[in-house]
């Protein structure tokens, strides 16, 4: 399976956003850190920010930050939000009369069923396993200040 540059902005974002914690962290930032096109991060923002991930702060002194703690933030769930299509073939895109053979296919129940697997892996990390090892994070990031592991966040 493979993801979308979409749905692996948007991870990195939040995990941005989650070695921060309540700090306010900025696109600026993101993009300068990830090396990564600011016209994408500027719509992963703002759609991570409408799905209620992100709080978005407008103005001079704004910037995004965690509108959940991290552990109420799922990886599986924050795929599935942010990835238009899951299926790998185009029989599981939902086009019936897509395949001639697809009434007895086993390929379509084995692409189905890894792609099920693929997604109950993710779905046992939260944004707070993914931001585990804070200190490399926020040294590799450039983050000169985080809150520490029993703060709150979000």
């Amino acid at each position: 399976m493979r993801l979308t540059l979409h749905t692996d902005y948007a991870l990195r974002v939040l995990m941005y956003a989650g070695v921060k914690g309540g700090a306010l962290s900025t696109i600026g930032e993101i993009v300068e850190h990830f090396q990564i096109s600011k016209g994408h991060v500027m719509k992963v923002v703002h759609q991570l920010g409408q799905k209620g991930y992100l709080e978005t702060i407008r103005g001079k002194n704004g910037g995004i930050r965690l509108a959940r703690p991290l552990a109420q933030i799922n990886v599986g769930s924050v795929v599935r939000d942010m990835e238009e299509e899951l299926g790998v073939l185009g029989c599981l895109q939902g086009s019936e009369g897509y395949c001639r053979i697809e009434a007895c296919c086993v390929l379509l129940s084995a692409m189905r069923d890894a792609t099920s697997a693929f997604l109950a892996v993710l779905d046992r990390y939260t944004l707070g396993d993914l931001v585990k090892p804070r200190r490399p994070l926020a040294r590799l990031l450039e983050i000169d200040e985080f809150p520490r592991a029993g703060e709150r966040v979000g």
